[in-house]
């Protein structure tokens, strides 16, 4: 009976290292690429883009949002190549939403989790405001957001709408 019980607690000590071994490797980046930070109020670090998600909806939970700047326009977008705005009526610092109700159904906050990684973008710009328990990606203080009109990567249809929209730069000055 005590070698069963030997043997069980051995299968049992190997499955929890495994397990742990899992849950380990999905803290880290790939090779040469800088640690990924979670997201919060304050700085968020540099790394490589990630597995981009669908525009319309936040990334899952778990997986990192990229922030990147593109190419020779120097527009702020998400690791997907999709446009990232600033509303005018929000206020950067302290960081203020006051996009809501039907507003957010054409502009869509960009709520993030758990970790953020950036590229071309100074990572001590970026941040957090919360936002009905949630958290919405701030640059250089502005909340963040993805307009609806915008179908395809690169797009800037929301670029001067009202007004009020506007693209951004790597620095979150109007693009």
């Amino acid at each position: 009976m005590i070698p069963h019980r030997i043997v069980l607690a051995s299968v049992a000590g190997l499955v929890s290292a495994f397990l742990l071994a899992a849950c380990d490797s999905s803290s880290t980046t790939a090779a040469g690429a800088a640690p990924v930070v979670p997201a919060t109020t304050g700085p968020v670090a540099s790394a490589a883009p990630a597995t981009p998600a669908p525009a319309t909806t936040p990334a899952p939970a778990g997986a990192p949002v990229t922030i990147a700047v593109r190419g020779a326009d120097g527009v702020v977008t998400d690791g997907r190549g999709m446009t990232l705005y600033r509303y005018a009526k929000d206020r950067p610092n302290p960081s203020k939403w006051t996009c809501s109700g039907a507003c957010v159904k054409t502009w869509l906050p960009v709520i993030v989790q758990d970790p953020v990684r950036a590229q071309g973008v100074h990572a001590s710009l970026l941040g957090t405001v919360h936002r009905h328990g949630q958290k919405q990606l701030t640059l250089a203080g502005w909340p963040l957001y993805r307009y609806v009109g915008d179908t395809a990567a690169g797009q800037t249809n929301g670029q001067g709408k009202d007004g009020q929209w506007h693209t951004l730069t790597a620095s979150g000055t109007v693009g």
